[in-house]
């Protein structure tokens, strides 16, 4: 297995300037991050996620797949690479990988964890064996406390927020991102496409995790925040009927209300939901392809009153757009990482709050 550790050498970390795209989206100039074109032997770049360290640095990762675009159970070459910005994403590294396993073992869906008391920032992924145990997912996780600049080795967290009698079940830690609480106790979500969603977390920073053992249904893909109240709330994808589901908890997981969210139309497709607060804003945004059918027209909405009303929306991008991240640079914008044009183009662009609302 060979990973890369080691801090990154001084001339290896010089940013790059990067060209924006000469098409704007929606007035936006965009960085084609991720593209098949920069690499050889890779045949195409999926699943994003985005996470800011604490010191201001972004970070980029996605799959590298290839020689197909295939999901991990078909595809025995996927790795985890990623890009870093120091400058609220005006300039990247060049792509640098985290995890990477022989042919026949691949790696997939990344998504992170930011602890803003402890700089540590978590990467988790799922994996899986190829060639030994073909369709049996495992759950794993790195650790970075240099702000991305090294990974720890890879830790085996299945026995830990899984059950020993979903061995054989299609499970997955959900891509993009998991949250903190303003207590500090870390939580995301776990996919079993027979049981449903679940969430797991850790109490201690990261040193151990715990499964809390109550489905969510109907769910598939799912992200979830803190309410200002206390309260999780976790939105998720469905694969049917053209809209996301809704699941709120005021006991910490223990039991959960649902209902399906008729102001947030989706095609069964991952979205990301996050908190944006300034010194006169506390609100939700909520970025997915805002289409019942179809992975296209990619739309920004906000929520003032905790997710009960969300706004009209603001279209980013019309045509093919799918999975998408979302974080608060620390110079106060958003920035967005998605997939454009039929999973050919990873595109990452910012914008201000106040373009949302103009």
């Amino acid at each position: 297995m060979k990973y890369f550790l080691s801090f990154f050498l001084l001339a290896a970390t010089i940013l790059k300037a990067q060209t924006p795209i000469p098409d704007r989206v929606n007035g936006l100039s965009q960085l084609d991050l991720f593209n098949v074109k920069m690499k050889s032997n890779v045949a195409c770049y999926r699943i994003p996620a985005l996470v800011v360290a604490n010191n201001g640095d972004l970070i980029a990762a996605i799959d590298e797949r290839g020689p197909s675009c295939a999901d991990l159970k078909a595809n025995d070459n996927i790795n985890i690479v990623m890009r870093k910005s120091r400058d609220n994403g005006k300039t990247w590294t060049d792509i640098r990988t985290i995890v990477d396993y022989p042919l026949g073992k691949s790696a997939s869906d990344p998504s992170f964890i930011n602890d803003s008391k402890t700089g540590a920032i978590f990467m988790f992924y799922n994996y899986m064996d190829l060639i030994k145990e073909k369709d049996i997912y495992y759950l794993h996780v790195v650790k970075s406390m240099d702000n991305g600049e090294s990974w720890s080795e890879p830790e085996d967290i299945t026995s830990q927020i899984s059950k020993p009698e979903w061995h054989g079940d299609f499970k997955f830690i959900t891509s993009g991102k998991g949250t903190q609480t303003a207590s500090g106790v870390l939580l995301h979500t776990l996919v079993n496409l027979k049981h449903g969603v679940f969430v797991f977390g850790s109490s201690d920073h990261g040193k151990t995790w715990f499964l809390r053992d109550t489905p969510l249904k109907p769910a598939d893909e799912s992200k979830i925040i803190e309410l200002s109240d206390g309260s999780w709330m976790v939105n998720s994808r469905v694969n049917s009927p053209g809209m996301r589901y809704v699941h709120i908890s005021k006991n910490q997981g223990k039991s959960w209300t649902s209902k399906p969210e008729l102001a947030l139309p989706d095609p069964a497709c991952n979205a990301a939901i996050i908190r944006y607060k300034s010194k006169n804003i506390n609100c939700l945004l909520f970025v997915n392809a805002e289409s019942k059918d179809t992975r296209k027209n990619l739309s920004i909405k906000i929520s003032y009153d905790e997710g009960k009303t969300w706004s009209k929306g603001k279209t980013i991008y019309a045509g093919s757009a799918a999975y998408s991240d979302l974080v608060v640079m620390k110079n106060g914008d958003i920035g967005l990482l998605f997939e454009k044009n039929e999973y050919s183009e990873n595109v990452f662009l910012s914008f201000p709050f106040q373009w949302i609302t103009n």
